[in-house]
Parts: structure tokens; C-alpha cells; sequence
């Protein structure tokens, strides 16, 4: 259960009562991978800050689980300005910036800065190996990649509060896959003690990073397996109102591909959005599925209400509806296939403004603050696909 001294059940019942727009809705951040995306994440969250939504549960995967660490290992007060700290050092100014390039030229400078990344290292993220290993020859497998993830470690080391995290103020729980067997886990602060190992465990997509060594075991990038922690969450909630605010990096909605880096591009775009669509749609299914078996219950004589499987059918969701804002970092016409790695200053702050701009359509959206929803009922919102593009 839990290593803290207190229950789940007690933390759920004290965070629900300071948090979300309504007494008693428990709210939960839950942070898709993507690389240089990530930036969206980080406007998304300047906007929900700036409304003092404190989320009680912060789960994420790959660059989602590094924020995830940054929002949940800092002050309220300070997690903005760590997630600047973060992303200022990690976007590069070494192309010259241009004055609003359109077409081709903006994808050359796209690919050009992927490139300078791919060669020389993000600054407080990655360094390339060299030499780099080559294809047949044998090496330690914790230096079997292509970069060196240390500087990432000393970048958590000073930009998290781990201490905080392990007092449980906020529940985080980070997706990574086992190497030996497959099996996808979730590092959780309700469960263990989170150290930065577990966050980059999270984020080590081979054949770019290197695997992490874990308790004895081995353990590679959670998107591997999942891009979303969506499923943990609904999973794993607690018995009440929640609200969840879902921010995807990939779309899983594209257009037709019209040329060979088209179609690489929306490849990516489909693999790493995984799930996302299937997870709240079967989640919504077992919610519905409960709510039947309760009102059954209803009906049923008084001999049958202790009935193990009338039981097990109350029991396969918890109760309370659930409100998802779903969030989108939808595709740019100047993207390309290294969108994930492409860490100009200038991109970077574009997704940042993006993901801060969406957030404050969807939070003042009508659909949203005006929202009824029924006591077993997940209600997704994707509302700022609606929102002018300038």
C-alpha cells in the first residue's frame, strides 16, 4: 500500500477537499511523452497555475514524467518558474531567428535545428557518446545508446525537490517498460520512494538513451508500451468527483500524407498517441457498466444483495463521474518527423504559447464551466480544437 504513515483512502479524502472547481473533485494532471512537445505541457500548466488549480495527482511518461517531477518537486509558487528554468536551458539559440518563416523555409530551419540536436546534445538533457557504439560490438548495456542522459540527472538533482515529492504533498506515478520482460510499470510516490532514477527510467528511449537500472532491473522508456498514463489514472482514482486534464504531445487525428516525410511523420504521430482514444472509451464503458449493476442492485431481492458477483461488478470501477479535458498539441504544417527533437528556442516557445493559449480557451469554454455530468458517467472535452489559429 502505501510507505507514508497515512492512507491512500486519508490523502484522497484531505486533497479532495482543497482541490479542483467544486468541494470535494479530485484533480489530476496526466502528461503524455514527446520530447520537445513537451514544451505545450509547460504552457498548459502556466495557465492552470494562473486559475490555482493544484493538482493531487501528477502522472506522466517520458518528457511528461520530467514535468510531471518538476510541478510536483517544487512549490506551488515556484513550479512555473522551475519549468522555464528547464525549458529555457534545454532550447537552443544557435540558428539565427528568423521573422516569421512560412513553408519550406520554416521546415529547412526546423530540420536544421533537429540536426544541430542530434549532433552536439541538448544542454542539461543529453550529450552525444563518443565514440558511439558501434552495431556488433559488445558493451556495457548501460552505455548502449547513442547519448549520455547524465546531464538530465544533475538537471533533475537541481530543479526537483525529491525530499517533497516522497512526503506524498502530491501523488506521482511515472510509466517505464522492463527490458528483460516487457512488463509496463508505474514508479508511484503512494508506493516507493521516487528518486530521480525513476524519471529518467521513464524517459530512456532506446536507441537514443540509455537504460536505467532500477532495484536490480533493467528499465526503458514507458512509451514503448504506452505514451499515456490515462488508464493508470482512471484505474487507480479515487472514489469521488475528479477532473482530469489529459495534454496529449501526438495527435492521434491527421491528414492524409502527401509526401515519404509525410508519411514518417504521421507514423510517429499514431504510434505515440497510443491508446489514448481506446483508454477513456473503455474506461467509460466499465463506468457504465457499474452504474447498470448498481441500479440491478436496486431491484434485486434483499438475499441476493451479498451476491460475490453483483459484488465484483459494483466493484470494477470506482465511483464518482469523472470530467476529462482532453488537450492536444495539434500537428503545424512546417512539422517534420524530428518535431520530437527539434529544440529551437523559438519552436519551443511556440509550444509553450500553444499549450498556455489552449488551456485558457478550454477553461473559459461554456461547454466546460457550465458541464453536468451524471454520477457514473467520464465525459471527455476536447474544446480547443475549436480555438482560432492565427
Amino acid at each position: 500500500m502505501n510507505f507514508h504513515d497515512k492512507s491512500l483512502r486519508a490523502h484522497w479524502a484531505a486533497s479532495a477537499s482543497r482541490s479542483g472547481r467544486e468541494t470535494g473533485t479530485y484533480t489530476a494532471l496526466v502528461l503524455q511523452g514527446g520530447g520537445a512537445l513537451g514544451a505545450y505541457q509547460a504552457g498548459v500548466y502556466e495557465a492552470l497555475a494562473a486559475e490555482d488549480m493544484r493538482p493531487d495527482w501528477i502522472s506522466g511518461i517520458s518528457i511528461g514524467a520530467i514535468n510531471a517531477a518538476i510541478i510536483a518537486g517544487n512549490p506551488v509558487g515556484e513550479r512555473v518558474k522551475a519549468l522555464r528554468t528547464f525549458w529555457h536551458r534545454a532550447s537552443s539559440q544557435l540558428l539565427y531567428k528568423l521573422d516569421e518563416p512560412i513553408g519550406f523555409a520554416r521546415r529547412a530551419y526546423n530540420e536544421a535545428s533537429s540536426m544541430i540536436a542530434s549532433t552536439i546534445g541538448i544542454p542539461g538533457f543529453f550529450n552525444p557518446r563518443f565514440p558511439p557504439p558501434l552495431p556488433e560490438w559488445p558493451n556495457d548495456f548501460s552505455r548502449l545508446s547513442l547519448y549520455d542522459t547524465a546531464p538530465l540527472r544533475d538537471s533533475l538533482l537541481e530543479l526537483v525537490d525529491f525530499e517533497r515529492i516522497n512526503r506524498g504533498e502530491v501523488r506521482l506515478s511515472t510509466g517505464a517498460v522492463n527490458v528483460l520482460n516487457g512488463n509496463f510499470v508505474y514508479f508511484d510516490n503512494f508506493e516507493r520512494p521516487i528518486g530521480p532514477e525513476h524519471i529518467m527510467a521513464s524517459g530512456a528511449l532506446p536507441p537514443g538513451f540509455p537504460p536505467v537500472e532500477i532495484d536490480g532491473e533493467w528499465y526503458w522508456d514507458g512509451g514503448l508500451v504506452s505514451n499515456t498514463p490515462l488508464q493508470y489514472v482512471l484505474d487507480n482514482r479515487p472514489p469521488c468527483a475528479m477532473e482530469v486534464f489529459q495534454i496529449d504531445l501526438f495527435s492521434a487525428r491527421g491528414d492524409v500524407p502527401r509526401t515519404m516525410a509525410d508519411v514518417a511523420q504521421r507514423e510517429k504521430d499514431i504510434r505515440f498517441s497510443s491508446r489514448t482514444r481506446l483508454g477513456t472509451d473503455m474506461s467509460r464503458r466499465l463506468q457504465q457498466l457499474r452504474g447498470a449493476a448498481r441500479r440491478l442492485a436496486h431491484k434485486l431481492p434483499e438475499e441476493l444483495q451479498d451476491d460475490p458477483d453483483l459484488k465484483k461488478l459494483l466493484a470494477c470501477r470506482p465511483e464518482g463521474p469523472v470530467a476529462v479535458m482532453h488537450l492536444i498539441n495539434r500537428p503545424r504544417g512546417y512539422e517534420t518527423n524530428s518535431k520530437d527533437y527539434e529544440f529551437s528556442r523559438m519552436t519551443v516557445d511556440e509550444h509553450w504559447q500553444a499549450g498556455k493559449a489552449d488551456a485558457i480557451y478550454s477553461l473559459e469554454h461554456p461547454d466546460w464551466i457550465d458541464r453536468k455530468i451524471e454520477p457514473d458517467e467520464i465525459a471527455t472535452f476536447d474544446l480547443a480544437g475549436d480555438r482560432p489559429r492565427g
